[in-house]
């Protein structure tokens, strides 16, 4: 898992704060531009860290998911671990 920082942690931040977004909004809350974010919500969203959700596909509506919250907890360990995919994981495991 490789994430930008601060800009993924600051996605994640906002879907946190906000609920459920799409990138426009979430550009203003981040203070990135939409692009970066369109870029970057796919990326989130194959780690399992934020879900699309419809009822289109193409909405472009995100949400965060489980694993993007337990990444958000453990933001501050992302550099420090080894393997900070594997950090969240057993947070999520532990809290199921």
């Amino acid at each position: 898992m490789r994430l930008r920082r601060p800009t993924d942690f600051l996605i994640l931040e906002a879907l946190n704060e906000t609920g459920r977004n799409v990138a426009s909004n979430l550009a203003a809350h981040t203070g990135k531009s939409r692009q970066n974010i369109n870029t970057r919500l796919p990326v989130l969203a194959d780690y399992g860290l934020v879900r699309k959700i419809g009822p289109k596909e193409r909405s472009g509506l995100y949400e965060i998911t489980p694993t993007g919250q337990a990444a958000l907890a453990y933001r501050d360990e992302y550099r420090r671990v080894g393997d900070f995919e594997q950090l969240i994981e057993d947070e999520v495991t532990t809290t199921s």
